[in-house]
């Protein structure tokens, strides 16, 4: 299930990006300022949990019930 949720939020990062384009050239620059921020968020919410530690494994991998050893 978290990894549906993951991709959901690659998703809406890249849906996110294309909507603040489309606003910035049509000359609404605060709210499409307002999606690069929360694009960029969710693009280190997605790095949090999937970039392994120093131990090797990444939290993804650490969440019980998904079977990764």
């Amino acid at each position: 299930m978290l990894s549906v949720v993951l991709s959901l939020l690659v998703l809406a990062t890249i849906a996110l990006t294309l909507g603040a384009v489309v606003l910035w050239r049509r000359g609404v620059r605060k709210q499409a300022l307002l999606m690069l921020v929360l694009a960029a968020i969710a693009v280190v919410n997605i790095a949090i949990w999937t970039l392994p530690g120093a131990d090797g494994a990444a939290p993804v991998d650490r969440v019980p019930g998904r079977g990764a050893p």
